[in-house]
């Protein structure tokens, strides 16, 4: 979010008090722009309800609309807002799940899901594991640090990467939202699952934030004593 788009406690307190708007916050932690319209129907409402939340959320700054064509695509403003509804679904239950469907994204969520820009989930925590067996990423009074090269963190999960050119920490723990444990965020974690969108170990879900591991996924973290079935 930028400091001119940054609301006051208030305003933010009244944007946020809708929980519509925190559904379609929680829409976008893909780190992905939606148009409005697939936003309604991933919530289940009528598209001009939900264009007049985005419109709240954009002008509290929370959000970032751009036109394409006839349509309206929907993004988070950054990563501190997405930073903020990672906070608010830890602090939440689940869910109830009454159908298949419901199960489904649910478990799917659990396993392998973006947050934001970097992984979560199952998943993710394992990787966490990997870092601090292979030692490189170190811990030090909840400040954690990278200990090697990146270009060693590709090497080691067989995936490419390519750090963004942001003056962001180059790691940071991101508390897990179902895990309730730290997964890894920052450049290397948006690098690592950049990378691993790239090599095909995992792919997009079309109706949600969650990630399917593929097959191939599957058997190259099983290399690396990930268990990924």
């Amino acid at each position: 979010m930028t400091e001119r788009a940054r609301p006051s406690l208030d305003e933010l307190a009244r944007a946020l008090a809708e929980p519509m708007r925190l559904r379609i916050l929680r829409e976008l932690m893909g780190g992905t722009a939606l148009p409005a319209g697939a936003l309604a129907a991933r919530i289940g409402v009528a598209p001009s309800t939900v264009s007049a939340h985005i419109s709240r959320l954009a002008e509290t700054g929370l959000v970032e609309i751009e036109t394409v064509g006839r349509a309206r695509e929907v993004r988070l403003a950054d990563q501190s807002v997405a930073d903020t509804v990672e906070g608010i679904l830890r602090l939440s239950g689940e869910d109830p799940v009454s159908s298949l469907s419901a199960h489904d994204r649910r478990t799917a969520l659990r396993r392998a899901r973006r947050c934001y820009d970097h992984l979560a989930g199952d998943l993710a925590i394992a990787l966490v594991d990997r870092a601090f067996s292979e030692e490189w990423i170190a811990d030090r009074d909840g400040v954690w640090s990278l200990t090697v090269e990146a270009a060693t963190v590709g090497d080691v999960l067989g995936v490419p990467i390519t750090l963004d050119p942001s003056s962001r920490p180059m790691v940071r723990p991101c508390l897990d939202w179902t895990e309730r444990r730290p997964h890894i965020a920052g450049k290397i974690g948006a690098a690592v699952l950049s990378g691993m969108l790239e090599a095909g170990w995992l792919r997009r879900r079309r109706d949600d934030r969650a990630l399917t591991i593929t097959p191939l996924g599957r058997d190259r973290l099983s290399a690396l004593g990930i268990d990924a079935a």
